[in-house]
């Protein structure tokens, strides 16, 4: 028995000095990709379950379909709480892993996962006590409150959990096992995908067989949702659990030095900043929508969950490129640094002009899908969708500049291309677009908001290219002052 025990604790070393490997002596363009494609799977999982609440709701009406896109305000909320902690974590995580001090590295994923949960719970207790007034603070009408409580219900929940898988996802992807991450991600969207008909609908019809569903209307797409949460959060902390990956989730290991705190929510504080303005963003957009008509708001909603492939493809590609960045700037591997954020800017770039013309040379079929016949739907939800697949190469380019700063710890850079997209370069836009334009303003105010971020991302490379040529240069005269 000890010699089993022996042997696969060696097994499990072995598999964390090929992943250190990887990081830092593998082709650049092999270690990114093979580190985006799990997570661009999972990503694009998530976005077809999402997608998938959307279009069996659909068949309830416009204010049905309208109250699933008002609520996903409330799961970027509770995304927020997550990823407050689990950008900064995945950060300096990676940093330190290239550093080789795995054990502080585990401190950070502990202390982050404990405050995540507490954030999520927090979320609970104030959801479930508050929830209407919050769903018509999101930018529920009248006509689709009650469908928009009855899926905020179950979302709230899960809170807690939804807020730690983003720890747990981030982390597992800073040590290079993102496989691990893109199935426990990918499994639970999979599986809502399968019980939306059956928790939405009366009955279910598979080719000629009919099966009986549950008929609990939206609140079955939040309750099928809710549950997917559940598996996901199972299936992501097991690694943990069974001592597989590089790091220690445990309660011995939470504490909360100001030295990791500071670098945690300097860089997080990006990310929570970009969310939160998501969040006012799409309330801001989903209440000008709303007092044009439920067609408008319920066609906005169904844009920004299309859209969510594309982006999710784009935020995916980030995700394999930004570890592999701070991994070997914290291994003080310069060389890969620049070539890591080289191929990133030209295929993020890439990825969004080919995604942004199929995009929209398909616009109104998809936007088909969840309209039905209603012109008023359909016009506004195809032009929202063309406009920002348009803009879409943009949005690439400017995320990658995003996450090499985040990647090097350049938190002032990082915070500032995040608040960019729907802060600085949206709100002010927002609501002389919808004023003078109506619908068609608010179809296009994100699209021009993308284009107007590149001003900030432009000074911003500058400075990324700067620090790097910096501390290549500084590191270099260390090694000619010691021989």
């Amino acid at each position: 028995m000890k010699k089993q025990n022996t042997n696969a604790q060696s097994n499990k070393e072995l598999g964390r000095e090929l992943r250190k490997n990887r990081m830092l002596n593998e082709p650049l363009p092999k270690v990114i990709l093979s580190m985006a494609i799990p997570s661009i799977i999972a990503f694009l999982i998530n976005s077809i379950y999402s997608l998938a609440d959307t279009y069996f709701v659909s068949s309830l009406g416009k204010s049905a379909t309208a109250a699933v896109s008002v609520n996903q305000s409330l799961d970027m909320f509770i995304m927020m709480a997550g990823s407050f902690v689990a950008i900064g974590a995945n950060s300096y995580i990676a940093r330190l892993l290239g550093a080789k001090n795995e054990q502080k590295a585990s401190r950070v994923l502990s202390t982050a996962w404990v405050t995540a949960f507490a954030f999520g719970l927090i979320i609970l207790t104030v959801g479930c006590i508050w929830t209407e007034p919050i769903c018509r603070l999101l930018g529920a009408t009248e006509t689709c409150l009650k469908y928009s409580i009855d899926y905020a219900t179950y979302i709230l929940l899960v809170a807690p959990l939804m807020a730690a898988n983003f720890v747990m996802n981030q982390s597992l992807r800073a040590e290079g096992a993102a496989m691990l991450s893109m199935i426990g991600m990918g499994f639970g969207g999979i599986l809502n995908c399968f019980l939306d008909p059956f928790f939405i609908l009366t009955e279910v019809k598979i080719g000629s067989l009919v099966l009986p569903g549950l008929g609990l209307e939206v609140a079955g797409a939040s309750m099928a949702t809710a549950l997917s949460k559940v598996v996901s959060f199972g299936i992501l902390i097991f690694p943990y659990l069974s001592k597989r990956s590089m790091l220690r989730l445990s309660p011995k290991n939470i504490a909360y030095e100001r030295d990791s705190v500071r670098q945690v929510v300097s860089v997080g504080s990006s990310a929570a900043f970009r969310t939160m303005l998501s969040v006012i963003a799409g309330i801001v957009l989903n209440n000008l929508a709303g007092d044009i008509s439920d067609a408008c708001l319920a066609g906005i909603g169904v844009m920004n969950r299309v859209m969510m492939f594309p982006f999710g493809i784009i935020l995916g590609f980030g995700t394999g490129f930004q570890p592999v960045m701070g991994f070997n700037w914290g291994a003080r591997r310069f060389d890969r640094v620049k070539g890591s954020l080289r191929f990133a800017t030209v295929t993020s770039t890439a990825i969004g002009a080919v995604m942004g013309a199929v995009c929209c040379i398909w616009a109104e079929p998809i936007i088909g899908l969840f309209a039905g016949t209603d012109p008023e739907m359909i016009a506004i939800g195809a032009l929202a969708i063309r406009l920002n697949a348009a803009a879409l190469f943009i949005h690439g380019w400017v995320a990658t500049v995003n996450w090499a700063c985040a990647a090097i710890g350049y938190a002032k850079g990082a915070v500032l291309l995040a608040i960019a997209r729907q802060g600085i370069c949206f709100l002010p836009i927002v609501w002389p677009l919808a004023h003078f334009f109506g619908a068609n303003g608010v179809a296009s105010v994100q699209a021009v908001a993308d284009v107007l971020s590149v001003f900030l991302a432009i000074p911003m490379l500058r400075i990324v290219r700067n620090m790097i040529r910096t501390e290549e240069n500084a590191e270099g005269n260390a090694l000619r002052e010691g021989a």
